[in-house]
């Protein structure tokens, strides 16, 4: 199986946060603490090694005491940009990918991808939450640096269409749905941190 020290773990902060008045929601407060912070804590347990993806606000990221790094392509092209930006700097054979606005990530998110990556012979592994993929929270090898590049050179931008150019397995978090909650909109956050108080 994949080891920690084999993964760098990548935390997608790099959106527009157009669902919640364009403001970065790494950095919208949860609980007390910025979202991103409940996100490193949960991620950073189970990789050797963590960087942040961002595009703006660049050195209130810094201030996390990890590197951060920008899309290497302009004007928000979304996820993908944010995977290849990380594939070009990390020193690991693997990334990670999660979401900047999942405060309530898994604390086994790593071994079970890992674990189904191994079991299906994949290249990938994706978590799947019981109902559909979870396309952002997924292990990826490094080694498909240039079949990204040129899937997002050719001017597409759908995570599963790229996907499906390789092999892929399925995490099966159907047992914890609640770990992909993920925050858009202002009214999410206040109902779901009421839940967690």
């Amino acid at each position: 199986m994949t080891k920690p020290d084999d993964i760098t773990a990548v935390i997608l902060a790099g959106g527009r946060g157009r669902r919640m008045g364009g403001v970065d929601k790494g950095l919208v407060e949860f609980n007390g603490r910025p979202l991103i912070e409940h996100v490193i804590e949960a991620i950073s347990q189970q990789v050797h090694s963590l960087l942040i993806n961002a595009n703006r606000n660049l050195v209130q990221y810094q201030r996390f005491g990890y590197p951060v790094i920008a899309d290497s392509l302009n004007d928000y092209q979304g996820p993908l940009a944010g995977f290849l930006a990380a594939m070009e700097v990390v020193q690991t054979p693997d990334i990670v990918t999660v979401p900047c606005d999942g405060p309530l990530l898994a604390n086994d998110l790593v071994a079970r991808l890992s674990a189904a990556r191994e079991r299906d012979q994949a290249e990938i592994a994706v978590a799947h939450d019981g109902h559909r993929l979870q396309p952002v929270y997924a292990l990826i090898p490094v080694a498909l640096k240039q079949s990204l590049q040129a899937y997002l050179e050719g001017g597409d931008r759908k995570i599963d269409l790229w996907y499906a150019r390789h092999r892929v397995a399925t995490a099966d978090f159907s047992d914890l749905p609640s770990t992909f909650v993920n925050i858009n909109t202002e009214e999410e956050r206040d109902r779901l941190q009421d839940g967690a108080a």
